[in-house]
């Protein structure tokens, strides 16, 4: 293993970075006020080759891999998490399937506009009644000739109310479990199909919805690979998710530590700043320590899985330590920042808020340490 990224990864953080200052950052403060995602962004990294990094050159992708996908996520969430989900969500959960099990026509209808920023792409599996336990889904899709008849609902979904099509969970026979599940397209317009906005605590420039499909007629030209399958194919998304997932945690933790560490040169206490204190500049050292051992995790995990290797293991235990160390360095910036920091203006204030999601989405840190036990053979 190189412990340097090469030079066309070092230019892509560069780009990634440089348009995440000019374009993102000054989007932030109003996405947030309004709990809207800017959808443009989706169209202008698409142009630019920046969305979908780690998928081949032949469908519009940048051909570097999970490791390239990291790169774009965590200098992304360096600036905003909640922006940063919904193009996580384009990038890896929502097209991932299609890419690796849908047809050559499906893959040109909906995985090359989606890469190239013409099609936002939602990924719908959280039910009520089935998170954790994904198997457990209730949405349905019974077969009619030509068609799928699909019923149900989903919830917490990124990109819910300006996606273009979600690539959707459904059980198309419950009597089978998990290995009744099939993942089916289905397109914004279908009749019976509406979204629903949902707030929440952070993550307020992430879209976020409620998925109602009633009597939904989809063509079965929509279903992705085979029948039955749908289960395997989400557990495929969900393990690459994770690792970038990681990488967004990262950014955060990131952000958190540079915010603190300019604080620490500014904010003047008993004739000095604050950082010339031993317990302030211990803390910093220590976030500073936590965040290396995280990037090397998480990037020794994305190179692995760059070579083929499932990371069955190695991508939950990214995706726990990742999370953990957000949540606990968005928590450090605030003490630091002390009543600066919980003021609704603050980064600081941000940072916290988005932080908690970490330890639910792409699998909650308890279904993460199942995972990791397990495959310890316990």
């Amino acid at each position: 293993m190189d412990f340097e990224f090469n030079e066309e990864q070092k230019m892509f953080r560069e780009a990634v970075k440089d348009f995440a200052s000019r374009e993102v950052a000054p989007l932030v403060d109003e996405a947030e006020a309004n709990e809207s995602c800017p959808a443009e962004l989706f169209t202008k990294m698409g142009k630019l080759g920046y969305l979908c990094p780690g998928y081949p050159a032949e469908y519009g992708g940048g051909g570097l891999g999970e490791s390239g996908t990291c790169i774009m996520v965590e200098e992304l969430a360096r600036v905003c998490s909640g922006i940063t989900s919904g193009l996580m969500v384009q990038s890896g959960l929502a097209t991932y399937p299609i890419l690796s099990h849908g047809s050559e026509e499906q893959k040109q209808r909906f995985l090359v506009p989606a890469v190239n920023g013409d099609k936002i792409a939602a990924y719908g599996l959280t039910e009520p009644n089935a998170g954790s336990d994904a198997a457990a889904i209730e949405t349905s899709a019974k077969r009619d000739g030509d068609y799928y008849i699909i019923n149900g609902s989903k919830i917490y979904i990124t990109n819910g109310t300006i996606c273009d099509f979600v690539t959707l969970a459904v059980s198309t026979d419950k009597s089978q479990g998990s290995r009744g599940i099939s993942t089916i397209v289905v397109e914004k317009g279908t009749t019976g199909f509406s979204a629903s906005k949902i707030s929440k605590l952070g993550h307020h420039s992430a879209d976020t919805a409620e998925l109602v499909f009633e009597d939904c007629w989809v063509p079965a030209t929509n279903l992705i690979g085979e029948e039955g399958r749908g289960y395997k194919y989400m557990l495929e998304s969900l393990n690459s998710a994770r690792i970038s997932h990681a990488a967004r945690s990262l950014g955060l933790a990131q952000a958190a530590y540079e915010a603190s560490l300019e604080y620490a040169k500014e904010r003047t206490q008993f004739g000095q700043p604050i950082g010339q204190f031993q317990t302030i500049a211990f803390k910093l050292a220590n976030m500073a320590t936590e965040i290396e051992a995280a990037r090397w995790l998480i990037y020794r995990v994305a190179w692995l899985y760059d070579q083929g290797d499932e990371c069955r293991k190695e991508a939950p235990m990214a995706k726990v330590f990742a999370s953990d160390l957000a949540i606990r360095l968005a928590e450090e910036a605030m003490r630091i920042h002390a009543g600066a920091g919980y003021m609704a203006e603050s980064r600081v204030h941000r940072y916290f808020r988005d932080a908690i999601l970490y330890h639910t989405t792409e699998g909650t840190t308890e279904i993460q340490n199942l995972i990791i036990s397990r495959e310890l053979g316990l």
